[in-house]
């Protein structure tokens, strides 16, 4: 049964708005349906601004129906360092695993988008803010290998705050990783098509995120190494206008296309296409 969430007069009367009905917009802080959101690829009806998702429902936004095999889905992560804040490693771990459903921040696998065979990786913001770590760096490089032995181009959707602090020095060695797997995988002359969703930050921005031979960004979307604030505290100087965000680096030269979400299988598939008679 839905509860009754907050209240609402109309006239003389008192209506009770079911919860869960209604979402505040992040961009134009109006109240939205949530529903009206949900069927509109959760981008806001009002201001498009895009809701933050996770990496199921950017595989049913991307890939051909059914298509989709997952990848070394046993791998799990380890706490080799006993870290521990708050809560312990291994606690944070399970919690992110019972919201996610997956073993940590990333989902690779294969799949076809527009009939063309790819090899997929997306990382899941809401499996500890998609931070990367042991694992996302192994499944990474797995799915880049498999990409270059295969020869189906890869794409990456990176949705992150960066490395995962609860891995320490051993979270930083996948940026060195999956960069080297990349370059292996463009002097094979395989593509590598990189999306960034917001946000995209630190370890990752400095490492795969920023590889592909196509980098595309989603409308607004944070991108960067080091927050804002941290920058503007360093230099002491105040900062532009939109600075990192996906309009000022396309501006700069480091985003090729920003891209709306719902129009972005399509783009991908005149992009294969165009890739696929470039081999041929």
């Amino acid at each position: 049964m839905t509860k009754p969430g907050p209240s609402a007069r109309v006239g003389e009367r008192k209506i009770e708005v079911p919860k869960g009905l209604c979402i505040k917009c992040e961009g134009c802080k109006e109240i939205v349906y949530k529903s009206d959101v949900e069927r509109n690829s959760s981008v806001c009806p009002r201001c498009q601004h895009h809701f933050r998702i996770g990496s199921r429902q950017w595989l049913e936004l991307l890939v051909d129906r059914d298509s989709f095999q997952e990848t070394d889905a046993r791998l799990r992560p380890l706490d080799p360092l006993g870290f521990k804040d708050s809560k312990g490693y291994p606690e944070r771990l399970h919690a992110a695993k019972k919201a996610t459903g997956l073993e940590d921040a990333v989902l690779t696998g294969t799949a076809t988008i527009g009939g063309h065979p790819v090899v997929i990786g997306i990382m899941e913001f809401f499996f500890m803010g998609g931070s990367m770590a042991s694992v996302v760096g192994e499944r990474i490089a797995r799915a880049i290998d498999h990409a270059l032995a295969s020869r189906r181009p890869m794409i990456l959707v990176s949705c992150t705050g960066g490395a995962r602090m609860q891995e320490g020095v051993l979270s930083l060695m996948q940026m060195a990783k999956t960069s080297a797997a990349l370059a292996r995988l463009g002097r094979a002359g395989v593509p590598y098509i990189s999306f960034l969703a917001d946000p995209t930050t630190g370890g990752v921005t400095a490492s795969y995120a920023m590889l592909g031979d196509i980098n595309i960004a989603e409308p607004k979307a944070l991108i960067g190494f080091a927050g804002p604030r941290v920058i503007q505290d360093t230099i002491r100087q105040e900062l532009p206008p939109g600075f990192q965000r996906a309009e000022f680096l396309q501006e700069h030269g480091f985003v090729d296309l920003i891209v709306d979400r719902r129009k972005l299988r399509e783009l991908l598939t005149r992009l294969l296409a165009f890739f696929a008679d470039g081999r041929g």
